[in-house]
């Protein structure tokens, strides 16, 4: 959670743009790898965390504080633009800008064998069920509690728990390590 988040939160709500700039600068990140893992593509990923950001920033009057947190309510558009992105275009993987600007000519060996790593469990998480790689996504990607993600997801911290159970199960067996 930012510092004085509620009250840039009741500052960007009343319509003033420094401070829903800071809450953009604070949680672009955070909603740019989420939705970069989805969607596998570096393009496609800052056009989408570009909508999920135009959409709240269009919503942000209508924003009421419910007892979640502010990320919560990003994830949700966020998750919504990706669904909305994979019903109107067609899914494809560019495996060459995949993260391209990690490798560096100094240990290319190294840096390559764990792009290409990074590669297979991107893929892997991508074919299991969109609530699974949610809840991926946000415990060991974005670090989140089990009682953030059950607010983010709108499900209970028992179903989260077991959800990340069997997505982890799930992951294990997709790259073949169970």
């Amino acid at each position: 959670m930012l510092d004085g988040e509620e009250n840039l939160i009741q500052r960007a709500v009343k319509g003033r743009p420094s401070a829903f700039g800071q809450l953009y600068d604070h949680y672009q990140p955070m909603i740019y790898r989420f939705v970069f893992v989805k969607v596998g593509r570096r393009e496609e990923a800052e056009d989408l965390t570009h909508q999920v950001f135009l959409s709240a920033w269009q919503n942000i009057r209508s924003y009421e504080h419910l007892g979640f947190p502010f990320s919560s309510w990003l994830y949700q558009i966020a998750r919504n633009q990706v669904i909305d992105h994979y019903r109107t275009r067609k899914i494809t993987v560019d495996i060459e800008s995949v993260e391209a600007d990690l490798v560096s000519p100094s240990d290319a060996e190294m840096l390559t064998e764990r792009k290409i790593e990074r590669e297979v469990v991107e893929r892997a998480i991508r074919t299991l069920k969109p609530e699974y790689q949610d809840i991926i996504l946000l415990r060991f990607v974005e670090d989140m509690s089990i009682k953030e993600v059950s607010l983010s997801l709108q499900k209970t911290e028992g179903a989260v728990k077991l959800m990340q159970y069997r997505a982890v199960k799930e992951l294990k067996k997709v790259l073949s390590l169970e």
